[in-house]
């Protein structure tokens, strides 16, 4: 328990009393005959509206609503900041407007306490833009108060655990969320004026696939089956390119039973998107074209801050094989090696790997540690080992490889394409390949899918499939460095 948490837990009977006195003033209001939480409240002005259109609202009657942040009293006269979804404005209380028993009801009002407000609009002698109070009406008592010196606070545990409050008191959490709305509105905007039909496929598999990834089972009681929440919607996307659909797209949540980090959330968003007759170049291009447009949209440039670091979108951005940038980084080539051999290798090189470690798995540390460490701008690493890529079609100058890519910005992987595979018999070889590193204890290889493969068997036409992390996308154009910082509700081990 750290000293914030410690303090929290030291003041609980004083907080337990400062409860108390919150209730006391919801029964006097009760027994007033006022409801501390009020009906509908029909609002004519945002305190933004008010504020902007000042001058040609002065003197006019308002209703606006929000939650009192301050107050302040000066004998028969008091002050108030009201905070609603738009930004605060100040409030005006006197005598001489609400009559004694109505200015008598500040003494039951707290910060935190939701109003309705009819007054009319001034400014004050120092020229602050204000509402002078008509009328009051109690929209939800606040029984809890604030926590103390939540400005500022450092402990973000406890505001990730609290986002409410977080939202309440940092106005600049807010904008993160309505950055994160206008990136998702504006991919969807952007795929949809090229052609791409928006779908939704089930988030119940009964095989899990798609990806490699553990997944998260449930039970479905009337079926008397188990089955897993999606790990991807890959195969299903792909189902419509075999019906017909050209281009497809869903945007929506994946689950992964995997750890949790500053890039790893067990639940996160994901947009993944299919082109018939297209291939792994045309991912790539609309991969920059995305970024691009958002930027533009969001900041009006293709050059963005993050972390102190100016990053440029700008397209075409370069693309790097998987094994030349493992090379140039490790000065190490792993081109043509056997399974031992690279072990041998690695071990040389410092790094720790299992007795029976793969080749495919060896190539994957040696670019952990070697080369993403070093990917800050953006660029393309392409041509990945067939044994990673059990989905993606095979290199006709190297069927060793796939014509697959991952983008990466500020070292993070962004992105996941590649030309998909529509030979029917290579995929089922594939999955048979999968299924046997399973047998070995690998969790995270595919299952195998039949009815996939007979869909394959039906015909699909050559494609190009993506599939981009929204979340990390997100955390880029807001500048966070941790995807807690841009999920409302991240996922956090409960306390005892």
């Amino acid at each position: 328990m750290n000293e914030q948490h410690m303090d929290y837990a030291d003041d609980r009977d004083e907080l337990n009393e400062l409860m108390q006195v919150r209730r006391d003033k919801l029964q006097d209001l009760y027994d007033l005959g006022i409801d501390p939480f009020g009906e509908k409240f029909e609002r004519t002005h945002t305190a933004q509206e008010i504020i902007d259109g000042f001058d040609n609202l002065e003197n006019e009657e308002t209703k606006i609503s929000g939650r009192i942040m301050s107050m302040r009293t000066h004998g028969k006269a008091s002050f108030a900041d009201l905070m609603d979804h738009t930004g605060r404005i100040q409030l005006y209380f006197r005598v001489n407007s609400l009559g004694e028993e109505g200015y008598a009801l500040l003494q039951k009002l707290d910060i935190g306490d939701i109003l309705g407000i009819t007054g009319k609009i001034f400014r004050t002698r120092r020229g602050e833009i204000s509402v002078e109070v008509l009328d009051l009406k109690f929209l939800s008592k606040s029984l809890r108060p604030l926590p103390e010196k939540w400005h500022g606070l450092k402990d973000v545990d406890l505001r990730y655990r609290q986002r409410y409050v977080d939202l309440i008191v940092n106005p600049g959490v807010r904008e993160v969320f309505e950055t994160r709305s206008k990136i998702i509105q504006s991919m969807r905007s952007f795929l949809s004026d090229r052609g791409y039909f928006e779908v939704e496929t089930p988030t119940l598999h009964v095989i899990a696939g798609g990806a490699s990834a553990r997944p998260f089972t449930t039970h479905h009681n009337a079926l008397d089956m188990d089955l897993y929440l999606r790990i991807a919607p890959e195969l299903y996307l792909k189902r419509l390119l075999v019906g017909g659909f050209d281009r497809v797209f869903e945007i929506g949540k994946m689950f992964r039973n995997e750890g949790i980090s500053t890039k790893h959330n067990p639940e996160f968003t994901m947009c993944e998107l299919y082109m018939a007759y297209g291939d792994a170049s045309d991912m790539m291009k609309i991969t920059e074209e995305i970024y691009a447009h958002i930027a533009q949209e969001l900041v009006g440039s293709t050059k963005i801050v993050f972390q102190g670091q100016e990053i440029d979108l700008t397209p075409p951005w370069p693309r790097k094989p998987m094994l030349d940038a493992i090379e140039e980084y490790s000065g190490v080539d792993l081109r043509g090696l056997d399974d031992s051999q690279a072990r041998q290798v690695a071990k040389e090189k410092g790094l720790q790997v299992e007795p029976n470690a793969l080749y495919s798995q060896i190539l994957d540390e040696f670019f952990d540690v070697f080369v993403e460490p070093n990917l800050i701008q953006p660029i393309f690493i392409t041509d990945h080992p067939v044994e990673v890529s059990p989905l993606a079609k095979r290199k006709k100058d190297n069927p060793s490889l796939t014509d697959r890519f991952e983008p990466f910005i500020v070292t993070w992987e962004v992105a996941n394409g590649f030309t998909e595979l529509n030979d029917p018999i290579d995929q089922e070889q594939r999955f048979r390949q999968q299924v046997a590193q399973r047998d070995l204890g690998d969790d995270e290889a595919h299952m195998m899918d039949e009815d996939y493969i007979r869909a394959l068997e039906h015909g699909m036409p050559p494609a190009g499939g993506l599939g981009i992390g929204i979340d990390r996308m997100v955390m880029l154009f807001t500048d966070s460095p941790s995807i807690r910082d841009v999920l409302l509700f991240p996922h956090m081990r409960p306390r005892s």
